[in-house]
């Protein structure tokens, strides 16, 4: 059976009949096991599966395997990295990524709410995406203090 024209072409249409994007996919670099739990928890939340998301650990190994790895993650032409740190080893990979990729945005400073957000609205073009997740992630951003109890 031929593909569709949209199919081809990784885009969807509305119901507006407008053109929105294909699902874009996020990559999470994180150091220790911090990207594989953040994936894991939005997996058991959202129930969603690699084609959405996927955590690359940075375990010590030197900068390139990391970019290597996470190069080998990105699929299709609609691509996040999430990284965890600004001016991290991380986040540096990332940089380095996305000169061969510039098309490829990153956001740094990646939490469960940003991530939550991103998987439901991945269709989103970035333009409205990219500021939209770093609002997310903020917003959910708070502290709090016990008051004394009154007698």
């Amino acid at each position: 059976m031929a593909r569709s024209r949209l199919e081809a072409t990784g885009a969807a249409s509305s119901d507006e009949g407008r053109m929105s994007p294909a699902p874009a996919r996020g990559v999470v670099l994180a150091h220790g096991g911090l990207a594989e739990g953040l994936v894991a928890a939005v997996r058991q939340i959202a129930g969603v599966t690699d084609d959405a998301l996927v955590g690359v650990s940075h375990g010590g190994e030197d900068r390139q395997e990391l970019c290597e790895r996470a190069v080998s993650e990105l699929r299709g032409r609609r691509n996040l990295l999430f990284t965890d740190l600004p001016s991290g080893g991380c986040h540096l990979a990332a940089l380095i990524v996305t000169r061969e990729r510039p098309e490829v945005p990153v956001i740094t400073g990646v939490n469960l709410p940003m991530l939550l957000d991103f998987v439901f609205n991945r269709r989103l073009d970035f333009d409205e995406l990219v500021p939209r997740l770093a609002v997310k992630g903020q917003v959910a951003i708070a502290g709090n203090r016990p008051r004394p109890q009154l007698l």
